[in-house]
């Protein structure tokens, strides 16, 4: 199996986008980032757009990757359009949680990283007893328990709030993709 479109779509503009935020100005960067603050004041746009936007290459490496082993997959087993459906619920989802919480900031957030965990949380509830290999640890894992690791990881780093990560967001992906999933049970899996 190839990439599939949904999947091979989502690549490229996010690579696309990638680029343009090396040669534009930071403007650019700005202007569709999710600033909670201008969200909350109605520059709705932002809560679609930042999620094409990444930080560096490390970030936008990881959130691909994960993107084409986890996406390609679930796109094969639910259909082009309810995959982009999904992914955009779990990431708009994770940008509003983070919106919400702290409306009062003027701090830009970006990246997929909120889609990508609710791609996550879709494939450990599909696929729960497969065994993945866990990046840096290169341990072999239940997709099950990799997803609670991950969530583990994701509100202790929260609780400790000393980086610029937006772990909210991550956890934002992982509780709205689950939810979302419980809801759409019958047409899912």
């Amino acid at each position: 199996m190839g990439i599939l479109r949904g999947t091979r779509n989502l690549l490229i503009a996010t690579g696309i986008v990638f680029l343009l935020q090396g040669i534009l100005p930071r403007s650019f960067t700005l202007t569709f980032s999710l600033i909670p603050r201008l969200f909350m004041r109605g520059e709705v746009w932002r809560i679609f757009t930042y999620m094409f936007l990444h930080g560096g290459f490390f970030h936008i490496f990881f959130n691909m990757y994960v993107l084409y082993l986890f996406g390609n997959e679930l796109e094969y087993f639910w259909g082009t359009r309810e995959f982009i459906k999904y992914y955009f619920i779990c990431g708009a989802g994770a940008g509003f949680i983070y919106a919400l919480i702290n409306f009062h900031s003027y701090i830009p957030v970006l990246g997929a990283s909120g889609a990508i965990f609710g791609l996550l949380v879709a494939y450990g509830i599909l696929f729960p007893e497969r065994h993945i290999i866990i990046f840096p640890l290169f341990i072999p894992m239940k997709v099950k328990h990799a997803v609670i690791l991950f969530g583990i990881i994701e509100f202790l780093g929260m609780m400790a709030g000393r980086d610029n990560i937006a772990h909210l967001a991550h956890l934002g992906g992982l509780l709205v993709g689950y939810l979302y999933l419980r809801y759409r049970r019958r047409r899912l899996y």
